[in-house]
């Protein structure tokens, strides 16, 4: 199984095809995402713990556990965590391509590209 470590948090993919991916990732208390966006894929979230401040075209509102958002292909979105839990989330991608050079970012707190 894939893992990472990020600035942020950390993510474990779930399950790789080709038709799609799915990843169950951990924000950190007072973390958040990059503003980005992907040419290639689009993105479905499902809050499982904690709460998750999300970024969609410049909208912002916090989604609870149970609660999903559809982010389609091309749109700007980010997630970050207000809260003092760690915000758990399933990402399932599905699109031609899920590679982690599909993200295209527009902001970023740790300064990458």
């Amino acid at each position: 199984m894939e893992y990472d470590i990020r600035p942020w948090g950390e993510y474990w993919v779930l399950e790789d095809a080709p038709t799609h991916k799915v990843k169950r990732i951990q924000v950190n208390p007072g973390g958040r995402l990059s503003y980005q966006y992907h040419h290639k894929r689009a993105e479905v979230w499902t809050i499982i713990q904690g709460i998750g401040r999300i970024t969609l075209n410049g909208d912002v509102r916090d989604y609870h556990p149970g609660e999903t958002i559809l982010i389609p292909q091309g749109d700007k979105h980010r997630i970050e965590n207000p809260g003092t839990v760690p915000c758990i989330f399933i990402e399932v991608q599905h699109g031609s391509y899920f590679g982690e050079d599909d993200i295209v970012r527009i902001e970023d707190d740790y300064n990458r590209e």
